[in-house]
């Protein structure tokens, strides 16, 4: 890493679902610069994974968590949070070439007027093949007609700003959840001077799962960020007409690419067809039990690349459920961006050594660097990661005043013995420790492996006089989340997905989906 002296560079990682292994290259593509970066920050913008091991390979990395909020608040978190004179944006998936920030530090300190600097780049496969260059596109002597007329800049990775410019700029339009940084570049043209070379500076990684895949969301935020412009483009005769070629480029552009997205899925469709009818003519060779199987295991490799059908209100008028398994087959279940809030509103809390119920994926995520031991107990002495093989009811071989914080979600309703569950997580507290408690309220029966054990629902004046009675009314602070309509939704089997950001908002006690607690143990080991 780079000391402080020389111009320094900041370079900020943002992480969200990105595959671990191409976090490392990405890390890795950072540390390989031909010139010293003063920082790596990582920004987990609500990350879906666990990614402690690859931080591990790395001990110079600042990771900074937060719930999801988008790639442009990930990114505006990034920047008040560097130090560097230069900052560089990376994502999780991406690569840099080592002479990025060589190449384009240099125009920059050529040309102290200038805001930023952006370079070419390659496209690579999932597996990091080559799979075709993106030639750079010049601005013209105009930069902000020649950003009107098309983001002649594509990549993010290739570009390294002035820290001092971008603040001033207000960083990236957070209302934004694509195209964030078009609209930048659009300011920044209006404000200073952008360069550019030719070279190859950076690889985007296309493996189906990237944002821009979303090509009718992708069209309609650029059409909208350049509708933005019109303080800046009416009366202005040459960037009207600027502006109207753009808006026929991005059209086209979509265009072309759904065209050559079509034409692939149709040859797919082609060779699906001849493995189907080959597999036809051996399946009726086949015993029936086989077939079943077979058949069903086709359905669960297909179902992630299968829509889900559009639900409206007519769809609820049935007494046949959407989803009889909590709307997994949609996307997340509607009660667990709840149960993440609630978490996320208590983060502080996870802290020292800390003890979850069947894995640990949340006292990673929402405990971070605060977690000194991570703990796991499950029923099942294979399960990943367990250090506890036991029922909570018994507690068995837990010793006495150990723990910081319990992490335990979505398990009291499994356990009959209620009071002997809730006795073993006292005791096993320390004082002053603080139990992290949700459990379901509005909810159908799981109709799997959990539906036999399925003993109870909650209200919450009987999770708050469950918690009282053992740990004193002083210490229990009892949080409703629901409303009638999430309340319908999850019980229908819908998915958030399903659902606007806006549903979740309203609390309603009366149709509470999950009912939580943060619950303490008094320091005198009596009461809260």
């Amino acid at each position: 890493m780079a000391e402080r002296g020389a111009p320094t560079v900041s370079l900020i990682v943002n992480v969200y679902n990105e595959d671990p292994g191409h976090l490392i290259e990405a890390i890795e593509s950072v540390r390989a610069q031909t010139v010293p970066v003063f920082e790596i920050l990582v920004i987990e913008d609500g990350a879906r994974r666990n990614y402690e091991t690859v931080y591990a390979r790395f001990p110079e990395l600042r990771v900074v968590r937060q719930a999801n909020q988008g790639l442009a608040a990930a990114r505006n978190t990034g920047l008040r949070a560097a130090d560097g004179d230069y900052i560089a944006f990376l994502d999780g998936d991406d690569r840099m070439a080592p002479r990025s920030l060589a190449i384009n530090l240099a125009r920059l300190r050529a040309h102290e007027d200038a805001v930023m600097s952006y370079g070419a780049y390659r496209i690579i496969e999932s597996d990091g093949r080559e799979r075709s260059d993106v030639h750079l596109r010049a601005l013209g002597e105009d930069q902000y007609v020649g950003m009107l007329e098309g983001n002649c800049i594509g990549m993010h990775a290739t570009v390294l700003y002035r820290r001092a410019a971008l603040l001033a700029a207000g960083g990236f339009d957070s209302r934004f959840r694509a195209c964030e940084d078009y609209e930048l570049y659009l300011r920044l043209a209006r404000q200073g001077r952008i360069l550019h070379g030719p070279e190859v500076i950076a690889d985007y990684r296309y493996h189906g799962a990237n944002m821009s895949g979303d090509r009718v969301m992708m069209l309609n935020t650029s059409l909208r960020v350049l509708d933005m412009q019109d303080p800046y483009v009416l009366g202005h005769a040459e960037r009207v007409a600027a502006r109207e070629r753009g808006r026929a480029e991005w059209r086209a552009y979509y265009a072309r690419v759904q065209l050559h997205a079509l034409l692939e899925a149709l040859t797919k469709f082609r060779q699906l067809g001849r493995a189907l009818k080959g597999s036809l003519r051996i399946f009726a060779m086949a015993p029936t039990v086989m077939i079943r199987e077979a058949m069903m295991e086709i359905l669960r490799r297909l179902r992630p690349y299968l829509p889900a059908r559009a639900v409206n209100l007519g769809d609820l008028r049935q007494r046949e459920p959407i989803s009889r398994n909590f709307g997994y087959e949609r996307g997340k279940p509607v009660d667990r961006p709840y149960i993440e809030r609630f978490l996320d509103n208590h983060a502080a809390d996870i802290k020292g050594r800390v003890l979850e119920i069947g894995d640990n994926g949340y006292t990673l995520r929402f405990g971070g660097g605060r977690v000194e031991k991570s703990e796991v107990l499950h029923v099942d002495p294979d399960a990943p990661g367990v250090t506890y093989v036991t029922d909570i009811a018994s507690g068995a071989g837990i010793p006495d005043g150990i723990f910081d914080c319990i992490v335990f979600t979505q398990t009291l309703h499994l356990i009959y013995e209620l009071r002997h569950a809730v006795d073993t997580l006292y005791r096993v507290l320390k004082p002053g420790g603080v139990l992290l408690i949700t459990v379901p309220g509005v909810s159908c029966i799981d109709s799997g492996e959990w539906g036999d054990t399925w003993f109870w629902s909650f209200t919450p004046a009987s999770l708050r006089r469950l918690m009282s009675d053992r740990f004193g009314a002083e210490g229990v602070e009892i949080t409703t989340y629901g409303n009638v309509l999430t309340a319908t939704a999850f019980l229908y089997g819908l998915a958030e997905r399903d659902l606007q950001a806006e549903d979740y908002q309203h609390q309603d006690p009366q149709f509470p989906v999950i009912v939580a607690g943060r619950v303490v143990k008094g320091r005198d080991g009596l009461s809260g």
